[in-house]
């Protein structure tokens, strides 16, 4: 998989987790990224369908399933992500609250307009298509519907995060996508993200 970021494929275990590497880098991922932040921005109202695109090891997961979103829905490449991320859920998903499926940001696998917001953490670097995701999410978003896209960085990044942030001109074209299908778009910056929100 070569993301639209780079040249080269990805072989780092973080882009698409496998294997007993793979489960170790969901766990660093899981102690090491700040999502809680992401919920002020998110603003998830009683009722509404939320999706993670990307949910790795399901930190936003436990997150969001403390507001009041009547349905929770994920996606990811990796099914060892989703083993580790459905682990402290097995009640919610049997109820049908939460719904972890494989699949990717150009690919949901969701109804058109099926969901109330959309958000992606510390993926959308890792997309091999930019433009094939974002006409995907605005696809699987109602009319009015939200969509926020987080990326390492933010106003006070930890030395992993600087490393990992994507140069200015990468953000823009993050940024540029957005415009091209959302309204209202707008750029935050969190201690430890640099977040674009959107509306469509």
């Amino acid at each position: 998989m070569t993301p639209w970021t780079s040249d080269e494929p990805a072989r780092s275990p973080f882009a698409l987790p496998r294997g007993v590497r793979g489960r170790l880098a969901g766990l660093f991922m899981l102690c090491t990224n700040r999502q809680r932040d992401l919920l002020g921005l998110l603003g998830v109202r009683a009722g509404e369908r939320i999706l993670e695109v990307g949910y790795g090891p399901g930190g936003l997961i436990r997150h969001l399933r403390r507001t009041p979103a009547r349905l929770i829905c994920g996606v990811d490449p990796s099914p060892e992500m989703r083993d580790l991320a459905a682990g402290p859920h097995r009640a919610q998903i049997a109820a049908g609250r939460i719904d972890l499926r494989i699949g990717t940001a150009d690919r949901t696998g969701f109804a058109d307009a099926a969901f109330d917001a959309v958000v992606s953490v510390n993926n959308v670097g890792l997309w091999p298509d930019l433009e094939a995701g974002m006409r995907e999410l605005h696809r699987v978003t109602r009319p009015g519907g939200r969509v926020l896209i987080a990326w390492h960085g933010g106003r006070r990044p930890s030395p992993l995060t600087r490393r990992l942030s994507l140069p200015e001109h990468q953000l823009a074209r993050v940024e540029r996508a957005l415009r091209d299908r959302f309204s209202g778009v707008r750029r935050d910056e969190l201690p430890g993200l640099t977040v674009f929100g959107a509306v469509r």
